[in-house]
């Protein structure tokens, strides 16, 4: 267990349950530089087995999850990482339009169907719930940046799946590994949404400047042309929203989305120790 320099008593809980009566050994990593890419890490360089997997405080495990994702590796040994069914344990019922658009990647939720399958890309698999080789994650330089400090500044397990795709390996999914998000309240709020598509677009901005590394002049006609969105994007949610359509919810977070990779852009130009973090891909070593 990797605890990222909480300030509660997780160290405390974990303690009490190292010395139950558990078939799998519970192990207290503590990681004091914040980021959940640096907790992830540490706990993968520390492990010894062949698979990791992956998941986050607010998830409840179906028992038969690791027997059942770690058959897909034995299927088929293209595989470098997989993922299954990520369904929703919600804390209050959600409003319809949360269900209608949000009921996804959003989320962090995940229903590809009853029938496993590979693909050569990730088809969606977030780090939630992810099994990946431990050799592959080593040799792709682990998980970039995600949520540092409650802020995302790169692209977390999208990254690790594209450093993993480019060493020729494939994706898998596996749909009886079942695991349950617990979504609270505040996430089925216009607010959260709004600060989830901000994050995206630091995330999409990251992934896009490390495939393009594009030019300052690029970079600063892109930041105009998002920021001319933001209030285009405000005012069509506005109409919508008057008209009585709900997919306004949707219009309005996308203008919080532009006005982020604006700014994004723009500290890509001015910030040169900023560029070579987004442009860094082992992590391991931090």
């Amino acid at each position: 267990m990797a605890d990222n320099n909480s300030s509660d008593n997780t160290e405390e809980i974990v303690r009490q349950k190292q010395f139950s009566s558990h078939r799998v050994p519970v192990i207290y990593l503590k990681e004091p530089k914040q980021g959940v890419h640096f907790a992830r890490n540490t706990a993968a360089k520390k492990s010894t087995g062949e698979l990791l997997y992956f998941t986050d405080d607010d998830m409840i495990a179906d028992e038969n999850l690791l027997t059942e994702i770690a058959r897909i590796f034995e299927k088929d040994n293209t595989v470098g990482a997989a993922t299954g069914k990520v369904l929703p344990r919600w804390e209050k019922q959600p409003p319809e339009w949360i269900l209608k658009y949000c009921n996804n990647g959003w989320l962090s939720l995940a229903d590809y169907g009853d029938t496993d399958f590979v693909a050569e890309n990730d088809p969606g698999i977030w780090s939630c719930h992810q099994a990946i080789k431990r050799n592959v994650f080593l040799k792709a330089g682990g998980f970039n940046p995600e949520n540092t400090g409650g802020i995302w500044i790169g692209d977390g397990e999208t990254g690790l799946n594209i450093k993993i795709h480019n060493l020729g390996y494939k994706f898998a999914y596996q749909p009886k590994a079942v695991t349950y998000h617990i979504i609270p309240k505040h996430r089925t709020t216009q607010d959260y949404l709004n600060k989830r598509l901000k994050n995206q677009g630091n995330c999409d901005s990251y992934t896009e400047y490390r495939l393009k590394k594009n030019d300052s002049m690029e970079l600063f006609r892109s930041s105009i042309l998002d920021l001319i969105r933001v209030p285009k994007f405000s005012l069509k949610g506005f109409l919508q929203k008057i008209n009585g359509k709900d997919s306004w919810h949707m219009t309005r977070a996308y203008a919080s989305y532009y006005g982020s990779r604006s700014r994004y852009a723009l500290r890509l130009i001015y910030d040169r120790a900023f560029r070579d973090m987004v442009l860094k891909n082992d992590w391991l070593n931090e």
